[in-house]
């Protein structure tokens, strides 16, 4: 095997198990990942990181907390900074919520519809990328199915040659 050969060998491996850590490690410590698919928090977190957010209750969450929620009227899941906690008498907590790039607030104010929100406690960068890609179903076939043909290949060519003509040996016991 060559020295490219051996290091590819260390090294695939050794990605894979470091992004198996980083996107599957925090779920032990019950927190959520997120990836980021806008530039709305370029500075803190840009495009393409995945977040990863620590179920937090709601009346602890504060001015300053960047929170991953679904905002009124959306489908999509945002991850902004909190930037006003609404208190009103009478009323349930709400937020106003403002991405760190954008130049004004969000147009809504909401409150939450579930007792936690995830509030971001780390992130990586560029990871989310990959994630994104593996949610392509031909990527994902592709980084599966190519291992798996390679190693079928490679088992094959290792019975071939185990059966080539000169290495069969036949005993004759009387």
């Amino acid at each position: 095997m060559t020295l490219a050969g051996r290091i590819a060998g260390v090294l695939v491996p050794l990605t894979a198990l470091a992004l198996a850590v980083v996107l599957l490690g925090p779920a032990l410590f019950g927190m959520e990942r997120y990836v980021l698919t806008s530039g709305s928090m370029t500075g803190s977190y840009d495009r393409g990181s995945v977040v990863f957010g620590d179920p937090t209750p709601r009346d602890q969450l504060r001015a300053g907390d960047v929170v991953t929620f679904q905002p009124p009227g959306h489908t999509e899941l945002v991850t902004h900074r909190i930037t006003e906690v609404v208190r009103t008498p009478g009323a349930p907590l709400a937020f106003r919520t403002k991405g760190d790039a954008n130049d004004v607030a969000d147009p809504w104010t909401f409150t939450p519809t579930t007792a936690e929100l995830p509030r971001v406690v780390g992130s990586v960068p560029h990871v989310g990328y990959v994630v994104a890609a593996l949610d392509v179903r031909w990527v994902r076939t592709l980084v599966i199915g190519l291992p798996a043909a390679l190693l079928a290949l490679a088992l094959i060519a290792g019975l071939w040659r185990d059966s080539s003509p000169g290495r069969i040996r036949f005993e004759v016991t009387a």
